[in-house]
């Protein structure tokens, strides 16, 4: 057995009982070239938008016959197939376009908005937020970050990003997923252009000219449904993209990643931490209400391993990694359990096709990057699709298409690369690799223009930003 250092200052000697559950963490990750939804393993070949009955929504496909319609047909622009926070984002940032959108969501709207999830929540996503209008409903439930601390497990060399260094109110925020949901779907219900379409799901039938032709299935019968470009916003195990045959690259790291909702007995003094230990980083983000979420990657059999302590073991086991400076802890919400992997597709389009946020790709937990990229594709897609319609372009043409997809999937790996360099260098023990991660780590803290830099590629801000978070940015600095 080789359990994971302990000498933090803060920490004692794991429990025996969680100590024999250590094993030794492999060096490197799991390498896979094609990702479909069985985890990670099967290549599927390039070919074009195929047509069989598979149902394009974020559940499991399944066989399907061709019913006859019972309700009357739906024409639309644009088929956005996810109702989640990505595709809803998409949806209200086409509100004003003129472009009749149809939304797709296999659950209900409550179900969909239930999730017990937060995320570290950028700058430039609460600028898209701003821009959508949402800000009133969405920023008073968030946390405002005061200060991010980084540092190397217990090494004493701590960086602290705060507002100063982007020019901001707040370095990151906090945002639960109901809280986001419930304002996006308000959002999306409201508008005149858009069908939000819960509990249905879509069946392409045949791609006839410049037109999609599938089959809608809600609870109260069928319906036919004309787009000219259907969106992926369905999720990293995206049955259109498996439709698609769209290859990704990618590997399973070999960490899963706990997550609970915590209630410290002190104040978090809106501080978030992120410390990088040998089995992975183990992150604290601060929540309205005096609570926290906690963000804990380890190795897969030290993570079940954790996950199946008894209560007060575990929270033995977190109070060690978390410490003392907030006091007792108590646990909000059961954890639950992931994997982690870093995944980019080939392409993002096809002809009718474009994917966005997790169905195009997914990143390490590090950083709080996922949902952020997500975000940002939206803003960008719907900037794209704007502009098409001004001048009357086709939206499902591949000249259209590429716009988007030059814009978002280059910026996405450059993000990918980052946190995946992130992990690996501070997963790695190997003496004159720790000296130079630690040294890079006082550089960082002590040259403002660096930090000021990774601050910049960390919250959106290098690169181009979409037109919707720069005016969400302008209605802030008017207010």
């Amino acid at each position: 057995m080789h359990p994971i250092p302990w000498n933090l200052d803060f920490a004692q000697s794991p429990t025996p009982q969680y100590k024999e559950a250590l094993i030794k963490r492999p060096c490197i990750p799991t390498l896979v070239h094609r990702f479909t939804d069985a985890p990670y393993t099967l290549s599927i070949p390039h070919s074009p938008l195929p047509t069989p009955q598979v149902p394009m929504t974020a559940t499991h496909p399944t066989p399907a016959t061709t019913p006859s319609s019972s309700l009357s047909p739906l024409t639309v622009d644009v088929a956005i197939v996810g109702g989640g926070i990505v595709g809803l984002t998409l949806a209200a940032a086409l509100r004003p376009s003129g472009l009749r959108v149809a939304v797709i969501e296999a659950q209900t709207p409550a179900a969909a908005a239930s999730r017990q999830r937060a995320y570290a929540f950028s700058p430039t996503s609460a600028d898209i937020m701003k821009g959508l209008g949402l800000w009133p409903q969405v920023g008073p439930r968030i946390s405002h970050f005061r200060q991010v601390r980084l540092s190397d497990g217990d090494h004493p060399e701590v960086v602290t990003f705060s507002p100063q260094d982007l020019g901001d109110e707040s370095v990151f925020y906090g945002a639960e997923h109901g809280v986001l949901m419930e304002a996006l779907q308000g959002a999306v219900q409201a508008a005149a252009n858009i069908h939000y379409l819960s509990e249905t799901t879509l069946t392409v039938t045949e791609r006839h000219g410049e037109r999609v032709i599938g089959t809608l299935t809600p609870p109260e019968g069928t319906r036919t449904l004309e787009a000219a470009l259907v969106v992926a916003a369905d999720g990293k195990q995206s049955p259109l993209r498996r439709q698609a045959n769209i290859d990704a690259f990618g590997w399973q790291y070999w960490q899963s990643c706990i997550t609970t909702v915590l209630e410290p007995e002190g104040d978090h003094q809106a501080t978030a931490y992120e410390r990088f230990w040998p089995s992975g980083p183990f992150a604290i983000l601060p929540l309205p209400g005096g609570r926290c979420q906690v963000v804990w990657t380890s190795p897969h059999e030290e993570a079940q391993a954790i996950l199946n302590l008894p209560e007060a073991e575990f929270m033995a086991e977190l109070e060690r990694r978390y410490g003392s400076h907030m006091g007792k802890l108590k646990r909000l919400t059961p954890p639950a359990l992931f994997p982690v992997q870093l995944m980019q597709c080939d392409r993002y389009i096809q002809p009718r096709l474009a994917l966005v946020g997790d169905a195009a790709h997914s990143c390490h937990p590090v950083g709080g990057q996922g949902l952020n990229m997500g975000l940002r594709d939206a803003a960008a897609l719907a900037e794209v699709l704007t502009a098409a319609h001004q001048k009357g372009e086709d939206l499902g043409a591949v000249t259209v298409l590429r716009r988007y997809e030059r814009w978002r999937r280059w910026e996405n790996w450059v993000i990918l690369s980052f946190t995946d360099t992130l992990t690996r260098s501070f997963s790695n023990q190997i003496p004159p690799i720790v000296a130079l991660r630690r040294l890079g780590l006082w550089v960082l803290n002590h040259v403002s223009p660096l930090r000021h830099l990774a601050l910049r590629l960390m919250t959106g801000r290098l690169g181009r930003v979409p037109k919707l978070a720069l005016q969400g940015r302008q209605v802030r600095d008017d207010t």
